[in-house]
């Protein structure tokens, strides 16, 4: 395991991302943690804040008790905050939100409420420092999330195939979409670090077909590359059946029906990857206590498919799939955006 410490370098590289994200002499900001948070994010945010003037302080919250019997991991549905009202009105009051919970507030039910009252959040992975270090945002990542967020957003279908046997069709017409580069400087708005994804949420009955993960794709709920292929058979948004013989296959069967929640086979959000400083490779560099796998998520090209809650289709779970796909060839209406996991034209 990776030692765990304050370094020069790490303060330098929260002050440059939070100086991305418009933070200035005098602004209020709120450092979100929980008693399980990875303490040294939460320190460097805070040294990171006091030498570009801000006036930050710490919003600490328990941990909540453990309520199901299946282990909860990379859902972006932080429960930490429970509801309580002078966690909300805390950070509703700042300008700017360093989320540092261990599972993220993205979709968070809290979340509404402070971005309605103008706050800016960036949520800090729960990654070890290195990570964030390598994978730090920038404004060629920027430029090409919103490329691709206007062309997402314009299309009407996104079909995605592979040699492996991937062959899907989504319906992305009136998607909500969004993501994000990294850093975020617009009121009322969310991003992640790492970042480099554009995604949507497609409405209910929008995707079918066949989604295959070949070796070498991941499952991030497990934090595992899949060593034998796992065929996703996809029908009106839902997982009807997962076929494959090998362990990885089997995992997936036993964690979908931990949840007895029919909902949690249902799709989430679909998108790409864009971030091309980030690795599909790095996870077999740490241990699995040393990263959260939002590096994996946002690795140019990739194909990132998602189960779970989708409230825009009306569904909600905590079962949660985030399964980043190499080698696809990606299109928009007729617009090929990535050709085998490569970016294309000037998202590349």
């Amino acid at each position: 395991m990776l030692t765990e410490r304050i370094e020069g370098k790490w303060i330098d590289c929260f002050v440059n991302t939070f100086t991305l994200c418009g933070v200035h002499q005098g602004e209020r900001v709120a450092i979100l943690s929980e008693t399980l948070s990875r303490q040294v994010n939460v320190h460097l945010s805070e040294l990171a804040l006091l030498r570009l003037g801000a006036r930050p302080i710490h919003v600490v919250v328990p941990t909540p008790p453990q309520q199901i019997d299946v282990p909860i991991r990379s859902t972006g549905c932080s429960v930490a905050i429970g509801g309580n009202e002078a966690v909300i009105a805390a950070l509703s009051a700042c300008g700017f939100v360093v989320d540092c919970t261990v599972e993220g507030t993205m979709h968070a039910p809290e979340l509404p409420q402070v971005l309605q009252a103008g706050a800016r959040v960036l949520y800090v992975s729960n990654e070890h420092p290195e990570i964030l270090e390598r994978c730090a945002p920038s404004l060629p990542v920027r430029a090409r999330f919103e490329s691709a967020l206007r062309k997402l957003t314009a299309a009407r279908m996104m079909t995605v195939t592979s040699a492996a046997g991937t062959k899907l069709q989504i319906r992305v017409e009136n998607a909500p979409a969004g993501g994000g580069w990294g850093a975020i400087d617009a009121a009322g708005s969310m991003d992640h670090w790492p970042g480099g994804l554009v995604a949507c949420f497609p409405t209910a009955n929008a995707i079918n077909g066949t989604l295959v993960m070949d070796r070498g794709d991941i499952n991030l709920t497990f934090k595992r590359h899949m060593e034998s292929p796992v065929r996703l058979v996809i029908e009106n948004d839902y997982v009807t059946r997962v076929e494959g013989d090998g362990l990885d296959a089997e995992l997936m069967r036993s964690y979908f029906a931990g949840w007895r929640d029919n909902n949690a086979y249902s799709a989430a959000h679909v998108g790409f990857g864009l971030n091309t400083g980030a690795r599909w490779d790095s996870m077999t560099m740490y241990d699995r206590g040393d990263h959260n796998g939002v590096e994996q998520r946002v690795f140019g090209g990739n194909f990132l498919y998602s189960t779970g809650a989708n409230e825009f289709a009306g569904r909600y779970t905590l079962g949660h799939f985030d399964l980043p796909i190499r080698n696809c060839t990606i299109a928009l209406d007729d617009e090929i955006v990535v050709r085998h996991g490569v970016l294309q034209g000037d998202l590349a």
